[in-house]
This record gives structure tokens, C-alpha cells and sequence, in this order.
């Protein structure tokens, strides 16, 4: 399944004609308007300004609202190679976080002596509020274009770099796996596959009672000809199908759909020829703007409060996957709320044991430093300043957290106050598990699947 860029000239384009899109309206959609008002106008906007209802809606109907239709014209109807002529608008409405905006163009009228068509257009929420309407007159492209999708995201010169994006590189780099995708019958799930799918990273079996899936689908409007599935009579009967053809070697890798994910570990441990003689633990692979370079935050996921044989798997496994993304030694920074070891606080005992373990072979291919103090781990001025000196120290790529709790919370302020995108997976069975979100966005999504598909390479070489 390739996903394509394509236009439409003048002479393909009739009246009646049309296209939508569909976007789930995320906190930073907004926030990205309120940031552009305060560049565009050569000064910051207040704090009060920004928080404005009737502030950030006149911007969420100009910005995200509009922004929608043009973008749906721009790349896919007409498409490349379109020009804008004219533009007649009423705004009634606005997008609010958690919104599901739709956008949709149908061509009106056709102009033939100008070569120019109008558009009827419309922006509303799912729930049926209009927030943009009116017409758009274009003028079509010139030349027919139809060529294969390419990089998924196109950065400008200057930009910073998009680790995402390099994962998913990677990943395509490693080849397509062919990868069970257990009950994807939410649309976040299911767009995630296909996106996936598209974007030359899985050969997805989607696996879900047939009725959900078609319902999902259709809600979407989401193309699913072409596309194996294998009935279930609900989610853990998927999962406990996805398990039996991992086991057999029919796929090589499994996304989470609508499921928790315990209850996906629990089909795929079931399963004895998937058990491996390590602890399943999680990784998220943060791109945090700011920070140098990818950062790893384990176990958030899985473990709620692992033993030090559970923490030392974590740590492996880890490690496994910084080395499989390019990292030779990656710097893993176990950590407490202190640097020194205390006794009233028991993390940093672990940390300090996981230490001893590296120092003696246990844990390798890595420097492995701690307990140390977030701010020690990432930052070398608070690591100056405190008088530390290793490896690691103000430098680290992995951060391993006492339990679940702290290193879930530490994941989810990264990605909600710091801005960082995500990734996640599953780690120490006998095959890699992308644990995806209802929360991820479709490039955390894609960013998850390319991490199973580097995996599943490093496996068999």
C-alpha cells in the first residue's frame, strides 16, 4: 500500500467534485496561531491576551479553520500546482481543544474561458457547528502530478533537525514488517496502521470483529480495500489472535489498537514461544525541542514497581534499542530525587546497585551512572554546579525512573509543558510490541510502528 501525491488539472474537474479532511484539534494547533500573532506582529502577546477565549477562537477560526481548507486545496484538491484566485468567507463558529474539525471543498462552478473553478467550502466540528464557509475560487494546476509519497515531513534549511522524521527513515531503511494490529476499531488506531502502512513502514492484519473495524473505517473515511484482516469477536480475542501469529512467525511485530495494554502483555506472555529471558519493559523516545538529542524515558508503561532484576532488564533493553537507532554507547542516568545514596530513600539503593551491575558485565554497551537528580542528568551547568563528574552526568540519553509513576509523569510533562513527540514500545518479548496512545498523534504513530520495524531488522541480522 503506497501512498501517492497527486493534483487534478482543469479538465478533470467536475461540478459536484469534492474532497474533506479531518483533524482532531490538539492543544498545540491553537497554541501554534497564538505564537504566530505574537511573531507576525513583532512583539509577545500577554499572558492574558493568550488566554483569552475570544482571543484564541478568533484565531482557531482564522488560523485552524481556514488553515484546513487551504491546506485540503494546497495538496490534495485540486491539489499541487493550484493557485488561489479569490476568497469569500463567513466565520460563525471556532475550533477548541479536542474539537474534530472537518474541512470540506466541492467544486461549484467551472469557469472555462479563465480555467477557473469555485469551490463551495466548509470547515465544521463532527459535532456539527460551522466554523468557516463560503467559496474559494481557484485556479487548478496546470500539469498532472502523480508521483510516490516521500519524506512524511519537509523541514526547511534552517529548521532543527526532526528526529521523528530520522526514525522513520529508519525505518523504512530497515523495510516493511508485517505487523499485527490488535482491535483498531477507534479512529486514532486505525489511521495509525494505514498512515503506517503509507508510509512504507507495515504490511498491517488488522485484527477486530469485522463490523467494529467497517464501522471505524467509515467513520474515518478510510479506505480499507487491499488491506488483510482476520475477524475477532472482540479485543482480547485479537489480541490472543495477534499473539498466535507472532508465535508462528506469520507477523513479526504487533501494534495496540483499542485495548489496554495489559491485557495485550497478558495474550502475547500467554504465549511461551514469546517469552525471551527478559522483563518486558516500555520505552518512550522523546524529541524534545532543546535538548541535543533523543532522549529515552523507561519504564512508563509496564512495570509499576520493579525489583532490581526487573530494573536491570529495563535498563537492557533500553540500551538494546538506543543501539539499534545509532547510538554506539548511549549515557544512562538512574534517577532519584538526590545524587548520593540515602538509605530513607530507596531508589537510590537501586540505582546504585543497577551501577555495581554494569561495572561487573551484567548490563553492557553502555555508561551507567546514578542515583542522579533529573537536573543532573540533563543538564551539565547543574552538574558543574554540584560538583559531579562522570560520563553521564548533565549528558544523559537514557533516563531510567524509580517506578512507573514518576517515569510516566516525567514522559507526559515532556510531551505536554515541554513540547516533545513521542514514541513508544514494547521490549523483551520474543518480538517488538508498539504501544501507541489514544493520545499519539499520527507522526507519534508512525514514529512507533518505524521503531518495531528497526527492531524486527536488528533482530535477524
Amino acid at each position: 500500500m503506497n501512498r501517492l501525491v497527486t493534483n487534478r488539472t482543469f479538465d478533470t474537474l467536475q461540478t459536484g467534485d469534492s474532497e474533506r479532511l479531518r483533524r482532531d484539534i490538539a492543544r498545540s494547533d491553537i497554541r501554534a496561531f497564538v505564537t504566530f500573532a505574537a511573531d507576525v506582529t513583532g512583539h509577545a502577546v500577554d499572558r492574558e491576551l493568550a488566554a483569552d477565549p475570544r482571543f484564541r477562537a478568533l484565531l482557531s477560526a482564522g488560523g485552524s479553520g481556514l488553515g484546513m481548507l487551504v491546506s485540503l486545496i494546497a495538496s490534495r484538491f485540486p491539489g499541487p500546482g493550484t493557485e488561489l484566485r479569490r476568497l469569500s468567507l463567513d466565520f460563525s463558529g471556532a475550533l477548541r481543544e479536542g474539537d474534530t474539525a472537518i474541512a470540506e471543498v466541492t467544486v461549484a462552478r467551472r469557469d472555462d474561458a479563465a480555467r477557473s473553478v469555485v469551490l463551495d467550502c466548509l470547515c465544521r466540528t463532527e459535532a456539527g457547528e460551522t466554523v468557516v464557509s463560503g467559496e474559494i475560487e481557484v485556479t487548478p494546476p496546470a500539469e498532472p502530478l502523480s508521483r510516490s509519497f516521500g519524506r512524511p515531513v519537509a523541514l526547511e534549511p534552517d529548521a532543527a533537525p526532526d528526529r521523528l522524521d530520522h526514525i522513520e527513515d529508519l525505518g523504512r531503511q530497515a523495510g516493511r514488517v508485517r505487523m499485527a494490529v490488535v482491535n483498531p476499531t477507534d479512529g486514532p488506531s486505525l489511521a495509525g496502521a494505514l498512515d503506517s502502512a503509507g508510509a512504507g513502514l507495515i504490511e498491517p492484519v488488522l485484527i477486530a470483529h469485522p463490523g467494529d473495524l467497517n464501522a471505524a473505517a467509515e467513520a474515518r473515511g478510510l479506505d480499507l480495500s487491499g488491506i488483510e484482516t482476520v475477524d475477532a469477536a472482540d479485543a482480547d480475542d485479537a489480541a490472543a489472535k495477534a499473539a498466535a501469529l507472532a508465535s508462528s512467525g506469520d507477523c513479526a511485530a504487533i501494534m495496540k489498537g483499542r485495548i489496554h495494554t495489559d491485557a495485550l502483555l497478558r495474550a502475547v506472555l500467554a504465549r511461551k514461544v514469546l517469552r525471551t529471558g527478559r522483563r518486558l519493559s516500555h520505552v518512550f523516545v522523546e524529541d524534545l525541542p532543546g535538548y541535543p538529542r533523543l532522549l529515552f524515558v523507561a519504564d512508563a508503561a509496564v512495570n509499576i514497581a520493579p525489583d532490581l532484576a526487573a530494573l536491570r532488564d529495563i535498563v537492557q533493553n533500553t540500551i538494546d534499542l538506543a543501539h539499534a537507532l545509532g547510538i554506539e554507547r548511549p549515557k544512562v542516568a538512574l534517577l532519584s530525587a538526590v545524587e548520593t545514596v540515602t538509605a530513607d530513600i530507596p531508589s537510590t539503593i537501586s540505582a546504585a546497585a543497577i551501577c555495581k551491575m554494569a561495572d561487573r558485565g551484567e548490563i553492557t554497551g553502555a555508561d551507567v551512572d546514578g542515583p542522579l537528580a533529573l537536573d543532573n542528568a540533563v543538564s551539565e551547568q547543574a552538574a558543574r554546579i554540584k560538583g559531579l563528574s562522570s560520563p553521564v552526568a548533565g549528558r544523559a540519553d537514557i533516563l531510567i525512573a524509580p517506578d512507573l509513576e514518576a517515569a510516566n509523569i516525567l514522559a507526559k510533562d515532556l510531551d505536554y509543558l515541554a513540547g516533545a513527540e513521542a514514541a513508544g514500545i514494547a521490549l523483551g518479548a520474543a518480538v517488538p510490541i508498539a504501544l501507541t496512545s489514544r493520545a499519539d498523534t499520527p507522526r507519534e504513530r508512525r514514529a512507533s510502528a518505524a521503531l518495531a520495524a528497526i527492531m524486527v531488522a536488528v533482530k535477524s541480522v
